[in-house]
């Protein structure tokens, strides 16, 4: 009997503090987790540069969501080759089912300010898929004030899907665009 006590006691002396520090220690790693998570900035997305005989091909590519919680890839390009002049185009691209865009209606480009900027669109018969539109805003992207902004893509009876950028992703297009 004496026996089972002191090991009961042993037990408790050494286990009691045990649970405590594994308490402590998955307590500290949430909070380190949560704290680095909060804290973190947006990291500005790298500018591809890719090159052909006789062309270089400038992309900026990043992943913003609309107002419906859906995600699309937001592409921005220049594309130089010798003798033409530069395209500047930016490519909408939803995930299948999300919504089909019409061709061919512009893009619409609001500033903080309240301007309502338009862009051409490049397909104007028929879109690869009914979730891309690419615009041409070549006249467009010098005259933007690197704030945020919202797209509004054209859907079918006159609605729009609308997708903000931030103001990283818009000194990144502009970025992209003074490229010789």
């Amino acid at each position: 009997m004496r026996f089972r006590r002191k090991r009961r006691s042993v037990y408790r002396f050494i286990l009691k503090p045990l649970f405590w520090l594994l308490l402590l220690g998955i307590w500290t790693t949430i909070v380190f987790l949560s704290t680095g998570t909060f804290l973190s900035q947006p990291v500005l997305a790298v500018i591809n540069q890719i090159e052909a005989p006789g062309e270089i091909l400038y992309r900026s590519q990043q992943r913003l969501q609309d107002s419906s919680g859906n995600y699309w890839q937001v592409i921005l390009f220049k594309q130089v080759q010798i003798g033409q002049p530069p395209l500047v185009n930016l490519r909408l691209v939803g995930f299948p089912g999300v919504a089909e865009l019409i061709h061919p209606q512009p893009l619409r480009i609001t500033t903080p300010t309240g301007e309502i900027l338009t862009a051409n669109d490049v397909f104007l018969v028929e879109a690869p898929a009914p979730t891309i539109g690419q615009y041409d805003v070549r006249n467009i992207l010098p005259n933007l004030p690197v704030e945020s902004l919202q797209l509004s893509l054209p859907l079918a009876g006159d609605r729009f899907i609308n997708i903000s950028v931030p103001r990283f992703v818009v000194q990144e297009w502009q970025e992209v665009a003074a490229k010789a």
